[in-house]
């Protein structure tokens, strides 16, 4: 068994919860109420800030060329790719790139974000990977599972987001993530290796949270 899937199986009762809750479902049959999609893009468009963080600390990790190349491929795809979708959904709430960026954070976000700063401020490159991996993971086999009777009609108000995250495209994404994960853990010692298991499973439950959160949509309590 490789290393990610001893994750996946470590994870496996976090991931399943994922498919089921109600957010994600109505996500994908498009029941979602608008004002709760929305609060999810906005907190969801603070988070990419921080994972463009998380990926330029891989850059600067990395230990050859070629490495370190996927990962500024992955802070410019972040930026333009994933942004460009969250600004588009921007665009029609009349709201500007800026103000976007200005929403304050979430309880659950802010708290998502600075477990990732600090794995990518101490950890290693397996162990900056490996945070980030469930991010990727999990978006591609939610998108995958809401996609598994085919494309969405064009009259499906969360379309463009659902072909994004269940493309080849972006599952090529998790695919490069895991394998540098497995190839660092070859090399890594036993307390390492204990490190990237408990920062993936950190992981896991905060993008459960994630979901949560904006079906909530999360307040700072006082």
């Amino acid at each position: 068994m490789t290393f990610t899937n001893h994750l996946r199986t470590r994870a496996d009762a976090i991931w399943k919860s994922q498919f089921q809750h109600p957010f994600v479902k109505a996500l994908g049959d498009g029941t979602l109420p608008a004002k709760k999609f929305r609060y999810y893009i906005l907190q969801d468009a603070r988070y990419l800030e921080e994972l463009s963080r998380i990926f330029a600390a891989g850059v600067t990790r990395a230990t050859d060329a070629d490495t370190a190349l996927h990962f500024a491929k992955l802070v410019e795809e972040t930026i333009v790719v994933e942004r460009g979708l969250h600004e588009s959904y921007g665009k029609r709430w009349k709201l500007s790139a800026k103000q976007m960026r200005a929403t304050p954070q979430s309880p659950t976000n802010y708290a998502y974000c600075r477990h990732m700063r600090s794995v990518a401020h101490e950890g290693t490159l397996g162990e900056i990977t490996v945070v980030a991996l469930p991010c990727a993971w999990i978006y591609c086999e939610i998108g995958k599972h809401l996609l598994r009777k085919g494309p969405p009609q064009a009259s499906h108000p969360y379309r463009d987001w659902l072909l994004m995250y269940g493309s080849p495209e972006f599952a090529e994404v998790a695919r490069w993530m895991r394998a540098l994960v497995d190839r660092c853990a070859k090399s890594a010692g036993s307390a390492e290796k204990a490190r990237m298991e408990e920062a993936f499973l950190i992981s896991s439950r905060y993008e459960w949270m994630f979901w949560d959160m904006a079906w909530r949509e999360e307040t700072w309590p006082v």
